[in-house]
């Protein structure tokens, strides 16, 4: 066992000595030391629960003959952090997440690992561990938020309606009902009577966002137990994953199964693919890459767009559609997707799970299928030919941009805009808020990227406030930033190269056209090569001061977006 390093032999009793310190008995020390990383804080709703779910890991270790010790990792809500500097440290904590726990569990060696993720950065910080360290490892995520309701059903309304009986809301609706109030649509009251009701308690927000998309592509990746993705956090149902996660690591160091021996490129392939189907989040095209980059697997934005040209696209979830991910689950979960995909031969069901067993035996074990077409189209009938992620190219993104066609109005598919620029985040958001935009504006928010912002900004409030005016047909946005899983419309992020790098986006001037063809794969700045020249020979960035010592260095180390923002070796 590798803890035997710190446990075993004369030369270790100073070690032992600290170890009983904590409690532990000789007995134990023979035992197999399970890390348990626990990312359980009180300032995000997705992570309030985690110390509930570990107490069932450590649970489950005992039972199955480990002895489970708990260290923290960090996790940032990106939600309350979205629209001010805070949105600076969410991309970053990523990285710092993959290095503490390389740390913790290289400092003190343990024998194994269970990974308590759930929002955002904490699911591909802790894969990226896992695959760095190559232990025997599992992660097992806090689950999904509940839907919540558009109303406070102790208040009662005029019209008498059960708040049962209307669409289910969640956190974008709150962003959207933003720009709704900013026209006078919608009262302040209103607004805070939405804001109290429409995220009901623990769990990472209830649509396809990018937590949810995480843990989804955890459980496609075989990294995470069936059911991973979808199981509601506030159920028993969780505790009993969270248990059985406990016992199935030792089962996994007993036959030596480590996660390079399950993430694969057939794996890869599996998880691109049910991404596809699923609608996930674009920020899946940054996160992906960097945790198989930690197995010695290359992914590339290439590989996005050629999976999704030929993978259908069978779930419409929240923002793209009415469902959230509690519906998705109650139609048979991620399992039913991919069985689903796998009809069409779109998965390879001979990969390694942390199962013990293929992905194949394991639908086969579950009888998974689809309970609901309203949820997951069937294979023959999908809501698109094509995935819910677009990799669009040309002069404006020679590296690449990513955008979430399967929220994208069929009106903006196609489109010539007219440039609108701001040099941040904060100008745009003013602008749309203060009713500035007209139809056919493409609102262009550059120095937002990995290196510009530094840390690529989310601009959920930007996106989430165009579709609550109304325009989400009818106006884009472009920047090499980035976007919540929330957002919909024609939002193209990851423009690369940025334009701290010199990247064409920071030659952009008000009034300039742009072509959007979505179905072609095509993003150009139609504006002539020379006067482009021109432009060049007379560019100024504007200057940022920076505060945190830690975003300056960020900002020196960290790489393209198109190679999933990684920080340089």
């Amino acid at each position: 066992m590798r803890s035997k390093v710190m446990t075993c032999g004369p030369a270790k009793a100073p070690h032992r000595s600290l170890l009983h310190a904590l409690g532990l008995t000789n007995e134990e020390l023979k035992r197999p030391l399970v890390g348990v990383v626990n990312s359980a804080n009180e300032i995000v709703p997705g992570h309030m629960h985690l110390h509930t779910i570990a107490e069932a890991v450590k649970a489950g270790v005992r039972l199955a003959g480990g002895v489970p010790i708990e260290f923290p990792a960090i996790a940032v809500c990106d939600g309350i952090a979205m629209n001010h500097e805070g949105m600076r440290f969410s991309l970053p904590s990523r990285d710092i997440t993959a290095d503490s726990i390389e740390l913790m569990a290289s400092a003190h060696p343990f024998d194994a690992l269970v990974l308590i993720p759930n929002c955002d950065k904490s699911v591909p910080g802790m894969l990226m561990a896992a695959l760095r360290l190559n232990i025997p490892a599992i992660a097992v995520s806090g689950g999904p938020m509940f839907a919540g309701l558009a109303g406070d059903p102790l208040r009662g309304g005029a019209d008498g309606v059960n708040l049962r009986e209307k669409p289910a809301e969640d956190l974008i609706t709150v962003f959207e009902a933003v720009g709704r109030h900013s026209q006078g649509r919608m009262s302040e009251e209103e607004l805070e009577t939405l804001a109290e009701n429409a995220c009901p308690g623990c769990g990472s927000c209830s649509g396809m966002y990018t937590a949810n998309s995480m843990n989804c592509r955890t459980e496609t990746i075989g990294l995470g137990l069936p059911g991973n993705g979808t199981i509601p956090a506030a159920s028993a149902a969780r505790l009993r994953l969270a248990k059985t996660a406990g016992m199935r690591v030792m089962d996994l160091l007993a036959k030596n199964i480590r996660p390079r021996d399950i993430v694969t490129a057939k794996a890869v392939a599996n998880a691109v693919a049910a991404d596809m189907a699923l609608g996930c989040s674009t920020n899946t095209v940054l996160h992906l890459p960097a945790i198989f980059k930690e197995a010695g697997l290359d992914l590339n934005l290439d590989i996005f767009d050629q999976v999704s040209r030929k993978t259908p696209n069978l779930c419409r979830l929240s923002p793209a559609g009415p469902s959230h991910i509690e519906d998705l689950h109650y139609a048979g979960g991620v399992p039913a997707v991919l069985a689903e995909l796998s009809k069409a031969g779109h998965i390879d069901g001979s990969v390694l799970t942390v199962t013990g067993r293929t992905l194949a035996e394991n639908l086969a074990e579950m009888r998974a299928g689809v309970r609901d077409r309203k949820v997951i189209r069937s294979i023959a009938e999908p809501y698109s030919k094509e995935g819910g992620i677009a990799i669009l190219r040309g002069n404006l993104a020679p590296l690449g941009s990513v955008v979430k066609q399967s929220a994208v109005a069929p009106e903006m598919m196609r489109r010539t805009v007219v440039a609108r620029v701001f040099n941040s985040e904060e100008e745009a958001v003013a602008a749309i808020l203060a009713n500035q935009l007209k139809k056919n504006d493409a609102i262009i928010v550059r120095y937002e990227g990995p290196k510009g912002g530094p840390g690529m900004r989310e601009m959920l409030t930007a996106t989430a406030a165009v579709a609550g005016q109304g325009l989400d047909g009818d106006v884009a946005l472009i920047t090499d930033g980035r976007f919540s899983g929330g957002s919909r419309g024609a939002a193209i992020g990851h423009v690369s190269p940025e334009a701290a790098e010199g990247g064409v986006i920071a030659l952009i001037e008000n009034g300039d056209q742009i072509e959007i063809d979505i179905p072609a794969r095509k993003l150009e700045l139609l504006v002539a090569p020379d006067i482009l020249d021109q432009r060049r020979a007379k560019l100024k960035h504007p200057e940022k001061k920076l505060a945190s010592p830690f975003l300056r260095r960020y900002a020196k180390r960290v790489t393209s977006a198109a190679n999933g923002a990684m920080p340089e070796d």
